[in-house]
């Protein structure tokens, strides 16, 4: 009996000490089963994740700041970014010709007359040709003049043999404008002279820009009505969107414009209303709104896609935004991504606002010029996700 009194003392001792040990043994020791998560919830009243440099770069997290703008009444209109028509040509050959060279590439800057391809064309020579004869025409009737003028002064020739002469000079000038014409006409340089005799020309830009597109073959036959060149300033680019009628009336030229594009996210862009239409398209009763945009950076294209936030009236209160993108929902409230440092990102609780054309109104949580992410922030909603219901299965 007292043997298994103490048997039974001893297997108590044994069991408290066990349930001790496991008690302070940390979390993730070898024993148990699975590895600890990349992702950990750290304590304290702020939400922080914390993501390991491995998994960090597969997010590709970018960033951008809180931005202060204007908070009056305003109007999100679709839109596709195109050419700004005033700097902007399509250049072809101006009769039938053959391409023999080609000066410009795609994509390539260019002045002011500078040449993009020399062509031939039989018809161009032909008009020289006429030029040239003209020309020769015309200085010999005015010889003929000056010798009719010598002799009737010597009473040799009539004086009506003189205005035959005069008459013949003018038809003959008359002949060398039309003959200048025809070539102007033409849209080729005329020497002073004419003597250019040659077939062949040099096809120049009206406009300094960049090649846009080159649709000309060395030895090609160009067809005047189809251009070999488009050249295009894109310094200054036009923004097409359709307002509808109640948001276009309340649009002035001027105004201040807002624009995301789907190509550049997390990127905003300002511009200002160069133009509105004077008339309704009958089937969307819609009206054109230009927006010029500056492109000094040169990473807009003509035919990009945008959305545009337009402020039809002034207003001297301003609100607080970010990218539609760097705003999630966790657990029934919004929140943003604020980066700590490399690793952390704390999890900051914001109050919504108005849709602002790709962009959000925060009401409360962040502060002017705090930074937040944009890119990314959905995988680390999703990581952040994971990390509470990884917490929730612990406490069971």
């Amino acid at each position: 009996m007292k043997l298994q009194q103490t048997f039974m003392v001893g297997l108590l001792v044994f069991m408290l000490g066990c349930s001790h040990a496991d008690s302070n043994r940390p979390t993730g020791e070898a024993g148990e089963t699975g590895s600890a998560p990349t992702v950990r919830k750290a304590e304290g009243e702020k939400g922080l994740l914390r993501i390991e440099p491995e998994m960090l770069r597969d997010l590709k997290v970018t960033t951008s700041p809180v931005e202060q703008r204007p908070g009056g009444e305003g109007a999100v209109l679709l839109g596709q970014l195109g050419v700004n028509e005033n700097a902007y040509a399509q250049v072809g050959a101006p009769v039938p010709s053959r391409i023999l060279a080609l000066h410009a590439a795609l994509g390539e800057a260019v002045d002011v007359g500078q040449g993009l391809a020399t062509l031939q064309s039989s018809e161009l020579g032909k008009a020289r040709s006429e030029l040239i004869t003209a020309n020769a025409r015309s200085e010999l009737a005015r010889q003929t003049l000056e010798r009719k003028r010598r002799l009737a002064s010597e009473h040799i020739v009539s004086q009506r043999e003189v205005q035959e002469a005069e008459a013949n000079v003018s038809s003959t000038e008359a002949d060398v404008r039309a003959a200048r014409a025809a070539l102007q006409a033409l849209g080729v340089a005329v020497s002073s002279d004419g003597s250019a005799d040659s077939s062949q020309y040099v096809l120049r830009s009206p406009v300094k820009g960049v090649v846009l597109d080159r649709a000309a073959v060395k030895g090609q036959l160009a067809d005047p009505a189809q251009p070999l060149f488009r050249v295009g300033d894109l310094s200054i680019l036009w923004l097409t969107v359709q307002a509808f009628e109640r948001d276009a009336v309340r649009i002035k030229p001027g105004s201040s414009v807002r624009i995301t594009f789907a190509a550049l996210p997390g990127r905003t862009f300002t511009g200002k209303v160069g133009m509105v239409g004077k008339e309704v398209n009958a089937q969307s009763r819609t009206i054109p709104v230009r927006v010029d945009i500056a492109n000094s950076d040169g990473l807009l294209r003509p035919g990009m896609s945008a959305t545009a936030w337009v402020m039809p009236r002034s207003d001297s209160r301003v609100v607080l935004t970010v990218p539609a993108a760097a705003l999630q929902r966790i657990e029934d409230e919004w929140v943003v991504f604020v980066p700590q440092n490399q690793e952390r990102f704390e999890i900051r609780r914001v109050g919504r606002g108005r849709d602002l054309g790709g962009e959000v109104e925060l009401l409360s949580g962040v502060k002017p010029g705090e930074t937040v992410v944009v890119d990314g922030a959905f995988l680390l909603k999703a990581e952040a996700d994971k990390s509470r219901g990884e917490g929730e299965e612990h406490e069971h």
